[in-house]
């Protein structure tokens, strides 16, 4: 896509507003626009008009296929595709697309991860049109997003219940402004995510099992240079790693995602591509597409694209920033304006929040957790399990000055004198940056850093959404139990009980510190440092009861998505040790014994010749020893795995795995890492980290 096309070509694959205005009857656009901008039902007739709209359009750009686009449990979209073709008596065809096709499809749900909502014999499942983000176009097929739901109602997708958690945070947050005077159509939240990736040679990727199968290398040793002259971050961009980004730009652009920003990344091979912030569901469906196409466009210039949290030992994983708001008819309601000491408004719901994320970090620690991220989070490149909120100098005097009951000025930006006539002054933010928070406020947003790379953000958002409207109606209510006092001294008064209940949570340090971890655990902060401590949290009664008191998730729905999650952790660490076994048998032993006998070979015709060979003596018995370590314990890793998985019940087996399983597998890298130290490359049977992290 050329410069100069960028903006007519922007959104050409989209059934944008434009198109529905120039296709619709007035009166059936109107309505649509009713339906989307203000979350009213839609009529069928009215879904009728705008199938046959949509069809038109499609078939217009080449499509020649629809197809209900969703996100089941299982973390990845969707979708089953259907030929607009009718076949007609006469030998003929229509291309016909029906407004009941447009607003509900069936695909079998019994086939899809459901934590024992379905049995396997109840196959029968339902699509339904999400109207609030637009159909677009993919590979000649017209996709509908929608939500995916039981034939008894219950959701089985990650869709929905962010959709109900978006309906109870507009719900909740419209009564805290109407307290303030405002009356707005429409409070949405919006998200903007960063996402991490790693691009490596297709080859290399190819020579690997465990990166075909398991999306992260399961052995490695630490490559000779890794991350620490810091000299790939913002680094410039080799030509084809450049030409791979301006396609993917291109292709997003069509597609109308907001794409903004590209970089490299601290490890060598990584890279981060952000956009513009979105509603908030839509950010969520545009960042699954972005994820699609990172993917599928990287073959096209000789790469493979790794979105796993943690691919590489020994330098950065890969996260996924969830730049979080609120806005109100357009206006950013987490915007502190230049006195937020004054900005009642502001104040109300930054309270709101601190309060949400304290009394729920448990379940904010759930939604992100993962065997991939499991990796990830507690290193020096990322967020602890510890979730704390970051303030930063422009909020945290305000805050402490209003739990002492003082008046504080916010800490103003200012203009820097670089020293330099030819260089302007610039103006300083003000407040920094903490790399180390997990949620941090950047400014007139949060930014929550624990998600990892390959996750879906509906999960952290349902969380975060459902928690915030609960604090935004105890505000409502707390107001009007206090209907005979004025209104400003309650709400400061709200305010400031809420920031000194809970401070405990506000934390503007170094947040990777061995200090810290005792001063959350002395404030009583939950720290739930892998998977299976975290997972529980879903099921917790009080937690269900959070979810069911906003119709975002009922009892039977938590508890099938945490047998879905447990599930899935048990899963991916057996299929890692089965890679991991399959590897050292079938790759890693035969390569070290054929080295050994090399060896072995070399010494014995240096002593027919009367020379010592010390050295080759010593290195065949250090192989040797190799050997014999590698072959028991990857049957000793082989028979844990085995055992692990003869366990019924979800929360006992995904114990055992972190406990028995991960260890012997850590054991068995170890043992290979160490042959492959003295080993000759030419015998090694994979590419090495060298080579994959450093190629030209």
């Amino acid at each position: 896509m050329a410069q100069n096309k960028v903006t007519e070509e922007y959104g050409s694959l989209v059934f944008s507003d434009a198109d529905m205005r120039q296709r619709l009857p007035k009166p059936t656009y109107k309505e649509l626009n009713r339906v989307i901008k203000e979350n009213k039902p839609i009529d069928l007739d009215i879904a009728n008009e705008v199938a046959h709209a949509m069809k038109e359009w499609a078939l217009e750009k080449g499509a020649t296929h629809f197809t209900h686009w969703f996100q089941p449990l299982n973390g990845i979209t969707s979708e089953k595709h259907d030929s607009f073709m009718t076949p007609q008596e006469d030998g003929t065809v229509l291309m016909a697309f029906s407004g009941k096709e447009l607003v509900q499809g069936e695909p079998d749900a019994s086939s899809f991860p459901n934590g024992g909502l379905r049995a396997t014999f109840e196959a029968r499942g339902y699509t339904v049109w999400d109207p609030m983000s637009p159909a677009f176009i993919k590979d000649e097929v017209l996709c509908i997003p929608t939500a995916f739901i039981s034939y008894t109602g219950e959701a089985l997708d990650k869709k929905t219940p962010l959709l109900r958690s978006e309906v109870a945070l507009e719900t909740q947050a419209k009564r805290v402004l109407a307290l303030f005077g405002r009356e707005p159509k429409r409070v949405v939240t919006t998200v903007g995510p960063e996402q991490e990736y790693f691009l490596i040679k297709e080859s290399d990727f190819e020579a690997r099992a465990d990166l075909r199968l398991c999306g992260r290398t399961l052995f490695g040793a630490e490559p000779c240079k890794g991350q620490e002259l810091e000299e790939h971050y913002f680094g410039a961009i080799r030509p084809s790693v450049n030409a791979f980004m301006k396609e993917l730009d291109d292709e997003l652009w069509k597609l109308a995602i907001p794409a903004k920003t590209k970089h490299n990344e601290v490890a060598p091979c990584q890279h981060e591509l952000a956009p513009v912030f979105e509603q908030g569901s839509l950010a969520i469906d545009n960042n699954l597409l972005t994820m699609e196409k990172l993917k599928l466009l990287a073959t096209n210039y000789g790469f493979a694209c790794l979105e796993h949290e943690k691919p590489f030992a020994y330098v950065n994983g890969s996260g996924k920033h969830d730049n979080w708001s609120m806005s109100a008819d357009g206006r950013n309601l987490l915007e502190p304006g230049p006195h937020p000491e004054d900005n009642l408004q502001f104040l109300v719901f930054l309270a709101c929040l601190i309060a949400a994320v304290d009394e729920h970090a448990d379940l904010l620690r759930m939604s992100v957790a993962s065997a991939g991220n499991d990796h990830r989070l507690g290193a020096n490149e990322a967020p602890p399990a510890i979730v704390s909120v970051f303030l930063g100098d422009a909020l945290s005097p305000v805050v402490d000055a209003l739990i002492r009951k003082e008046h504080a000025e916010a800490h103003e930006g200012e203009l820097m004198d670089l020293g330099v006539p030819a260089l302007p002054d610039i103006f300083r933010d003000n407040t920094d940056r903490n790399r180390t928070s997990p949620f941090a406020f950047t400014g007139n947003k949060f930014e929550f850093r624990m998600p990892g790379s390959q996750q879906n953000l509906a999960d952290c958002n349902v969380v975060l959404n459902t928690a915030v409207a609960e604090q935004c109606e105890r505000f409502c209510d707390y107001v009007a139990n206090c209907s005979d006092e004025d209104f400003y001294a309650v709400a400061m008064r709200f305010v400031r009980h809420t920031f000194r209940d809970h401070h405990k949570v506000i934390f503007d340090g170094n947040g990777y510190s061995d200090q810290w971890e005792a001063e959350a655990e002395r404030r009583g902060l939950p720290n739930l440092r892998t998977t299976p401590e975290a997972l529980p949290a879903l099921i917790d009664p009080a937690n269900i009861a959070l979810f069911e008191k906003y119709s975002v998730l009922d009892e039977a729905e938590c508890h099938a998505r945490y047998i879905a999650k447990a599930e899935k952790y048990a899963k991916l660490i057996n299929i890692e040790a089965n890679v991991m076994v399959h590897m050292a048998r079938h790759e890693y032993l035969p390569a070290i014994i054929d080295y050994s006998g090399d060896i072995a070979t070399a010494v014995a015709t240096k002593a027919e010749l009367g020379i010592e060979a010390a050295v080759e003596k010593q290195l065949a018995k250090t192989l040797t020893a190799g050997i014999d370590s590698i072959y028991e314990l990857a049957a000793e890793l082989d028979a844990k795995n085995s055992e692990a998985r003869k366990i019924a019940d979800p929360t006992e087996r995904d114990l055992v795995y972190r406990d028995n399983v991960i260890p012997a597998m850590e054991s068995l890298r170890a043992a290979v890492d160490s042959m492959e130290t003295i080993c000759s490359k030419d015998c090694w049977p994979v590419p090495s980290y060298n080579d994959m992290l450093f190629y030209v």
